[in-house]
């Protein structure tokens, strides 16, 4: 994802000359191409997170399209009062770059894992949540947050991740993206989990289980039609995040259900449990060990509609 991020914005720089980046001492050989195209344009601001977002809040202030760009707890959780305060109070126009989201960075442990940044982020006035699922989805919904003038939080993973867009497909901030069309389960996943829902879906299929499948690619705002349309015709919805089980999807989902439905749907969520691992690993041992992943997500569904009676509803 990071190496799409730099493609497209060396040439959205090259088209607005009011973008500005900052980085916190990370990517100077990622950045190599926006240095030496735009020597005026690039600042390492070096470790000192919270004075980078502050820059950036007065270089929007003064008529300029700033970015803020480093491993995301350090450009969310270390820096959350100037962002609340400096960017957001006063409602700038600043995209805070968090990458390798999530448990992109696995093996180095609690200091680089990012479990609560969509939480902290979602619930400060102003700023929407922007969660990109693959590389083609950081060029389109990069290019959509500068048109928005407003703070924007844009999670990103790191490296590696698969393409699963076609081109040309139709993305803004604010709505999802349904992937395939199903009647027994909805599936809903966000940013860069959506390798497992996909995975989950197929997995589904070969049981005689049909999903649907929807990526939320913004989770604030959240889609309300393609929410109202899933709830009104779904008993069973899954959410899948890489992220705490508190604040994230499950949550901002959850809190609008409870304020416009009084029949709620049944809704399982699988998301990391409020703990820190006590084991580190690469990205996808710690997602096995939180039990994210498609086989283990498929097992649950499978047994729940089982007990549910619905596989033999099904069957019949």
């Amino acid at each position: 994802m990071r190496n799409a991020f730099t493609k497209e914005l060396v040439k959205l720089a090259e088209e607005d000359e009011r973008i500005v980046l900052l980085s916190g001492d990370i990517g100077n050989r990622l950045f190599d191409e926006f240095k030496q195209k735009f020597q005026n344009r690039f600042y390492n601001c070096g470790v000192a997170e919270a004075n980078m977002a502050s820059v950036a809040a007065g270089l929007a202030m003064n008529g300029l399209k700033p970015i803020t760009y480093t491993i995301t707890p350090f450009n969310t959780t270390r820096c959350l009062e100037q962002i609340k305060i400096d960017i957001c109070y006063h409602n700038l126009p600043v995209i805070v770059v968090g990458v390798g989201a999530g448990l992109s960075y696995g093996s180095l442990g609690g200091t680089h894992h990012s479990l609560e940044d969509i939480a902290f982020l979602r619930s400060i006035p102003n700023m929407k949540v922007v969660c990109p699922s693959d590389p083609y989805e950081v060029k389109v919904l990069l290019k959509e947050s500068l048109k928005e003038n407003c703070p924007i939080y844009f999670r990103m993973g790191k490296k590696g991740e698969k393409v699963f867009h076609i081109q040309n497909t139709d993305l803004k901030i604010g709505k999802a993206t349904t992937w395939q069309e199903g009647e027994d389960v909805c599936l809903f996943t966000v940013g860069n989990i959506l390798d497992v829902g996909i995975e989950t879906a197929k997995n589904l299929s070969e049981k005689d289980i049909s999903s649907r499948l929807v990526n939320f690619s913004t989770v604030k705002p959240l889609d309300i039609e393609v929410l109202e349309d899933c709830f009104n015709k779904f008993d069973l919805i899954v959410t899948i995040e890489e992220h705490s089980i508190h604040g994230g999807l499950y949550s901002s989902i959850c809190e609008w259900a409870c304020q416009n439905y009084q029949k709620i749907p049944k809704i399982i969520p699988y998301a990391t449990k409020d703990e820190f691992p006590k084991k580190l690993g690469s990205q996808k041992f710690l997602r096995d060990f939180f039990g994210l992943n498609s086989q283990y997500i498929t097992h649950k569904i499978f047994n729940y509609l089982k007990d549910s009676s619905c596989i033999q509803q099904l069957q019949s």
